[in-house]
């Protein structure tokens, strides 16, 4: 990282200054981005149904703990962000603060606050299923924070938390066919870090109607045509996000065979970074996110393979080669991406999403 992270202010360069006592590199970085946005209320952009005048309100009032960063999902897992972080690095020189970003959000009164706002009339699909996704991950990392503060914050939001749950449980059986978009809607990658939060959980009952619903709508896809791949706005594979799904619901025997009708990978070079011409354009900027989030999900498919198998190789090569092209991308010159690009650096630099997920 250079000299460029000095833009975000005194007050988080000074933690940027300071070596971080962390395992990977740049998270410091990563989380000096959530600290400058978590709670910054404006530039806003809410996705807001309004039933009458009374509706009228800044996105402080009606959203008091995930206000920041441009838009709720993404100060959803900027907070997630934080607590990670502070979670693994406990006496790096960003826990402190992080910490303090998190006490100010993470209150009862804000979260039940959240939960009259998610519940009410007109707001059914709220967030549904990206933001949704992001709140229970950032709900999983709370699970596993051995720590009195954490779990303090761990209550509070399980009101929360139950009513985005009930949402997805009311939903999904519903779902006739996956969304398959290369952004917020897609189903894949909502239902893989929704997986992921029930077996932190132990919510045994949601994982089982996640593994059903991800068998029925994906189990007998063939030929995903990878090669259409990216749209101009893309922040998530749709073939890839497919395929980490399917690793996560499938024994490893039966996920190697099903990926080889699902892709076809050469044993030579495959999959090449996204180009990003204009990181200032909020959606071309976008294919930043996915060069981190092919990353992530070409090393949780490896991880999924056995070690004699002569896919990995290629799959490897791009996953260490998006990792590189996405890295670059986490710049604070312009907000359009700086909001949330250190969410997906950190989910992946941290292999948040390799550690978790297997069946």
């Amino acid at each position: 990282m250079t000299s460029r992270w000095r833009v975000l202010g005194l007050g988080v360069a000074l933690l940027v200054s300071k070596p971080a006592v962390a395992e990977q590199p740049g998270v410091a970085d990563f989380a000096a981005l959530a600290l400058s946005c978590v709670h910054k209320e404006y530039p806003n952009h809410i996705s807001h149904n309004l039933q009458s005048d009374a509706d009228v309100a800044p996105p402080r009032e009606l959203t008091p703990a995930f206000y920041g960063c441009l838009d709720w999902h993404s100060s959803v897992h900027g907070h997630w962000l934080l607590a990670r972080l502070a979670r693994l690095y406990p006496d790096s020189a960003y826990a402190k603060p992080a910490r303090a970003a998190l006490a100010q959000s993470l209150t009862e009164e804000n979260l039940l606050a959240e939960s009259r706002y998610v519940s009410a009339k007109g707001r059914r699909s709220f967030e549904r299923p990206y933001g949704i996704a992001w709140l229970l991950q950032l709900a999983a990392e709370l699970d596993e924070w051995d720590d009195p503060e954490a779990r303090e914050w761990r209550a509070n939001i399980r009101p929360l938390e139950q009513a985005l749950v009930d949402r997805l449980v009311s939903w999904l059986p519903d779902l006739t066919y996956p969304v398959r978009s290369g952004t917020h809607s897609q189903t894949a990658f909502a239902l893989g870090l929704a997986l992921d939060w029930a077996r932190t959980t132990g919510d045994q009952d949601f994982e089982q109607l996640v593994v059903d619903r991800a068998t029925v709508m994906y189990g007998s896809d063939t030929g995903c045509p990878i090669h259409y791949e990216p749209s101009g706005a893309d922040f998530l594979s749709p073939c890839l996000a497919e395929a980490d799904l399917m690793r996560r619901v499938l024994s490893p025997d039966d996920f190697a065979t099903w990926l080889e009708q699902f892709l076809m990978i050469p044993t030579g070079s495959w999959l090449s970074p996204a180009l990003v011409s204009d990181r200032s354009d909020p959606h071309i900027v976008h294919l930043d996110g996915l060069n981190l989030s092919r990353a992530w999900m070409l090393e949780g498919i490896a991880s999924a393979l056995p070690e004699d198998d002569t896919r990995l190789t290629a799959i490897r090569a791009s996953a260490g080669a998006h990792r590189e092209a996405g890295l670059e991308g986490v710049d604070p010159e312009h907000y359009a991406g700086s909001h949330w690009l250190g969410s997906f650096a950190t989910y992946l630099v941290t292999q948040r999403g390799v550690k978790q997920g297997l069946p």
